[in-house]
């Protein structure tokens, strides 16, 4: 698979800060790196989207890409094309969703040590993406009124940032370990395909 990078990636990481000055709260780190997660996450379902309309356009079209796919086989030892850098999305994709998922279950074991680290836990609960049935029922729209409450006592927490250098990092870490997987699976196919065709 090509380990090269789509043109969002880049290979240096600043550490985010909470994008509250001033205010040293645990639930907000927490909070950062969860909208991090799920921001790169999202970056990284546009590039698959992309590839994946890519590959709808030039069915059969191998004249268009090849010098591209020649060049990304070359460098990952790998002959890819669309739907080989198709499946690295996809897997980078859902690393990153891995992640924002795992910050999520951290919620309990972090305490919050002010009324904003306090919203930004609930802020995470209420954002979750994960399927929670119908969110009509209980507790869901008791959380969020008890959030709407918490807001219009302690104010809004900041619209959330991202810093350019770090999303750039954490898509490119998410990129080369998907690369990584997807070549390894390749590899344990080719390596199954050949032991089935010798015992023939």
């Amino acid at each position: 698979m090509s380990t090269t990078n789509p043109h969002v990636f880049a290979a240096s990481r600043n550490e985010g800060e909470p994008q509250l000055a001033g205010v040293h709260d645990p639930a907000l780190y927490l909070m950062n790196d969860w909208q991090m997660a799920r921001y790169v996450s999202l970056l990284l379902c546009r590039v698959q989207q992309r590839l994946e309309s890519r590959m709808m356009v030039n069915t059969g079209n191998w004249g268009l890409t090849s010098d591209l796919r020649n060049q990304a086989g070359s460098q990952a030892g790998h002959p890819v094309g669309d739907s080989g850098a198709y499946a690295v999305a996809r897997e980078a994709e859902v690393l990153a969703m891995t992640e924002a998922l795992k910050l999520q279950d951290t919620i309990p074991e972090v305490a919050a040590s002010s009324l904003t680290g306090i919203i930004a836990k609930l802020e995470m609960i209420v954002g979750a993406d994960r399927d929670i049935g119908d969110p009509t029922d209980f507790p869901w729209p008791h959380i969020a009124s008890v959030l709407r409450d918490l807001k219009a006592v302690a104010g809004e927490l900041p619209p959330y940032r991202p810093d350019r250098a770090s999303t750039r990092a954490d898509a490119a870490r998410y990129w080369q370990d998907a690369c990584k997987l997807v070549r390894a699976l390749a590899d344990e196919d080719a390596l199954l395909n050949a032991t089935t065709y010798k015992s023939r």
